[in-house]
């Protein structure tokens, strides 16, 4: 893969690229990314990049060996970490990610942009705990200290460092922050603020940026579940500014229902979308906006009639919201408690 077949995040990939260049690679790099945000095929790039013997322009050539092995995602010297546990799919008792290696190249190289909950249907986790554990950290240290296969750098990829437990974070420590010639820890996070905080200050952070509703289309090929969480998004505030109390609950039941909690924060993220839209509004940036016809229509009418303070407290609720769901608290309830809050703030 080249960098200039990723979808946006146009400023990170060049300094990404700046570094490579310039022979200032850090010896940890954290990417921190929304839920499927496109840091994965980021940090392969990179990876690859970093050992292309004809990199040119700010891309990788694509044609040597060290290029064709990491488009195949088996490059000797480049090892893949992620959130494990027992499954059905593997004859492992305490697997680590070395027993799933297989399938998640296959998960890659179908879909670089997956998300948390596609990773765990393709292990067979559904419903576990994923964990990076102590083994894990054991293999770490045992491959970084092996001879690189071939003449270029030895990187460890590992996806959701937030899932290391602290014994597998304290093991790694010293790795992490200083480790071999021309090594390379690559972390990409959901959420860095659950990171142990000895590994998160060791590494270079970097933002990897939503992507824009036109953006996204360009990577799903679709926008039509984007239209309906809008619509839900939309139907919600409706009733909430028509003081339809009942219409805004019957709504967050519809919301409560969706598929899977991936889904009921994409719910949200379409709901924050449109708040923003709302404050870009009152605030005179009506050329900011990125939002479907449909929506920025629903952000002028909605400015109007609602307080300025309306767009700080509903955001807050929103991330609130989110917090918990990632907690696992009742959808049901949380809904249900958004709705009061979008009440209260109107």
């Amino acid at each position: 893969m080249k960098f200039s077949e990723i979808t946006g995040n146009g400023q990170l990939k060049q300094t990404l690229v700046s570094m490579v260049d310039n022979g200032r690679v850090p010896h940890a790099i954290l990417l921190y990314e929304n839920d499927g945000g496109g840091a994965v095929p980021i940090a392969l790039t990179f990876i690859q990049y970093l050992n292309c013997r004809h990199r040119h322009d700010g891309e990788p050539c694509g044609e040597c060996p060290s290029c064709k092995q990491a488009s195949k995602l088996i490059y000797p010297d480049t090892h893949y970490v992620f959130p494990v546990n027992k499954s059905t799919k593997v004859k492992d008792d305490k697997p680590t990610s070395e027993s799933f290696v297989g399938l998640w190249r296959e998960l890659v190289l179908d879909n670089p942009w997956f998300r948390e909950e596609d990773l765990q249907e393709t292990l067979g986790i559904e419903g576990k705990k994923g964990e990076i554990a102590l083994q894990e950290a054991k293999n770490i240290l045992n491959t970084m200290s092996l001879t690189p296969v071939a003449d270029g750098y030895k990187a460890i990829l590992c996806y959701l460092p937030e899932k290391m437990n602290a014994t597998a974070a304290n093991k790694l420590l010293k790795m992490v922050e200083e480790p071999p010639e021309k090594s390379v820890f690559v972390f990409i996070t959901h959420s860095p603020e659950k990171m142990m905080q000895t590994i998160f200050s060791r590494c270079q952070s970097m933002r990897v940026l939503p992507l824009t509703r036109q953006e996204q289309a360009l990577v799903s090929g679709s926008e039509k579940g984007d239209a309906e969480l809008s619509a839900i998004a939309a139907d919600m505030l409706n009733a909430c500014v028509e003081r339809n109390l009942l219409e805004a609950l019957n709504v967050s039941e519809t919301a409560a229902a969706l598929p899977s909690r991936e889904k009921q924060k994409d719910f949200l993220l379409c709901l924050s979308e449109i708040v923003r839209g709302i404050f870009l509004v009152q605030n005179s940036m009506e050329e900011l906006l990125d939002l479907s016809e449909a929506d920025a229509r629903l952000c002028r009418k909605l400015a109007g009639v609602l307080r300025k303070a309306f767009c700080p407290n509903v955001s807050s609720a929103i991330d609130g919201t989110v917090r918990l769901l990632d907690r696992n608290v009742n959808s049901k309830m949380l809904f249900c408690d958004l709705v009061d809050r979008i009440f209260a703030s109107i």
